[in-house]
């Protein structure tokens, strides 16, 4: 059975992600197409580093091809986020990336980008699971004489307006006077080469690691992490840069360790970036998150005197709410966000880029950003834990949490509980506890956030002893 989740399709190589269910993904998307009346414009295909992805994007161009419907195919690896911008900026109704972003090395995935480069809705992606099943047949050409027959267009250059258009949005000249010193961990990903040339062409000075295509990614998580960047601390203390990044498989995670050595994580680079914007640039607007993402948002959009929305995890959900409300800015705890004006989905290319310019313009590390804003509105710790359960055992889960709304005895006060996206729960104190299935793997995910770090982590212990996983 083919299901999308929250970042598309996803699945374990050799035991679903095979040629046959990729080409039934691509048949859905072609019969989708068809019933929308959307046949008429390319669909373009990238394709990030992993395993098969290449050979991946070849297999859904045969479908689409030999469906009718033009394919613009890169000629090299490449990040989502330009998949996204290119479907924006050039009006196309469709874009496709084989990728399974931060997933570990055993999974790939398709991502399925709608009109404006948006990523599809429930909607859409509930009608190709429901055409795919109607499918007996899958018709597909032959890659290289579609490509000889005009039906597949290879893209030669298809970073130029990407890259121009963040570089449009950056302050470079404040860059270049500050002349940064970055490590660069690319973590085997796609993302690697646009933000290579954004931050040369701003005169930085560029250092990388994890540089080379490793379909097993070093052994790690492709993901920017505390844990996976443990060297890439290690490296920025001992080479005396002025930060390093990191990005995940697909380009659309970010990653900051400091000077000293201090992960930076997905909460704290939302809030420095959200406070530099609206401070320091001047920018209005409120802030939007998901529900399982920091509370000191919501603090730092009211002395702004703005709004901080809360959203369901899933990132079509951030962007759609961003363009009601007119927000700054709007990204998640798991390390993906986006600014008002440029793509409509996560993009740590342009991220990265903008937090380079945030550490020029002010002066400050990002260690003395995040104590500012602690002095002004608390510390907010978070933790998170992923809890593997047996499959059988998932309707059993979902009836406690769900249905039957049963919780633990924390001790303290609650305030409100939602079950918008699985069970978040609030407390008196602004602290809370979220357990949620994962869109993408088959776990069990708890955050909770409270200025003790052992408040938050009490919390998961009760659900998990509560749940007996």
């Amino acid at each position: 059975m083919i299901k999308f989740g929250t970042g598309g399709w996803r699945a374990v190589i050799g035991y679903d992600f095979t040629c046959e269910n990729i080409r039934l993904v691509a048949a859905g998307i072609l019969a989708l197409a068809r019933e929308e009346s959307k046949t008429g414009k390319p669909i373009i295909i990238g394709y990030d580093r992993r395993f098969l992805s290449e050979s991946a994007a070849k297999w859904v161009a045969e479908v689409l091809a030999e469906g009718g419907i033009e394919v613009w195919f890169l000629n090299r690896s490449a990040p989502t986020p330009l998949i996204m911008h290119t479907v924006k900026d050039k009006d196309l109704h469709y874009g496709i990336e084989i990728t399974a972003s931060h997933n570990p090395a055993s999974y790939n995935g398709i991502k399925l980008f709608v009109d404006e480069g948006r990523d599809a809705p429930l909607e859409v992606t509930e009608r190709i699971e429901q055409l795919i099943e109607g499918i007996k047949n899958v018709e597909f050409a032959d890659f290289d004489k579609a490509v000889d027959e005009g039906k597949v267009v290879y893209l030669h250059s298809p970073f130029n307006k990407f890259l121009d258009d963040i570089i449009d949005l950056l302050d470079m000249k404040a860059l270049r006077e500050r002349g940064l010193r970055v490590l660069f961990d690319t973590m085997h990903g796609s993302g690697a080469y646009p933000l290579q040339v954004i931050l040369y062409t701003a005169r930085c000075t560029v250092d990388t690691i994890n540089l080379n295509k490793d379909a097993y990614f070093g052994g790690q998580m492709p993901a920017p992490s505390e844990k996976t960047l443990a060297n890439l601390s290690n490296m920025v203390i001992r080479g005396g840069y002025d930060f390093g990044i990191a990005m995940d498989g697909d380009g659309d995670r970010l990653g900051i360790v400091d000077k000293n050595g201090r992960y930076i994580n997905a909460n704290e680079i939302l809030c420095m970036l959200y406070y530099y914007l609206v401070k320091y640039k001047g920018w209005k607007g409120g802030v939007v998150r998901n529900l399982a993402t920091t509370h000191m948002l919501d603090k730092i959009a009211e002395s702004f005197g703005e709004k901080c929305y809360e959203v369901p995890v899933g990132f079509k959900y951030i962007s759609s709410k961003i363009d009601e409300v007119d927000a700054v800015l709007g990204g998640e705890s798991s390390g993906g966000l986006t600014v008002r004006g440029h793509i409509h989905g996560k993009d740590s290319v342009y991220a990265a880029s903008l937090f380079a310019e945030m550490v020029s313009v002010t002066g400050k590390s990002p260690t003395e950003l995040m104590d500012e804003l602690e002095e002004k509105f608390g510390k907010h710790t978070m933790v998170e834990d992923n809890l593997v359960f047996a499959p059988e055992r998932k309707p059993e889960i979902n009836e406690i949490i769900m249905v039957e709304k049963k919780l633990p005895d924390f001790g303290t006060e609650i305030t409100r509980v939602n079950y918008e996206d699985g069970c978040k729960v609030y407390f008196a104190d602004d602290s809370f506890v979220i357990c949620r299935f994962s869109g993408t793997e088959p776990l069990l995910r708890i955050f909770a956030e409270s200025s003790d770090g052992t408040a938050a982590e009490k919390y998961i212990a009760d659900y998990k002893a509560f749940l007996n996983i």
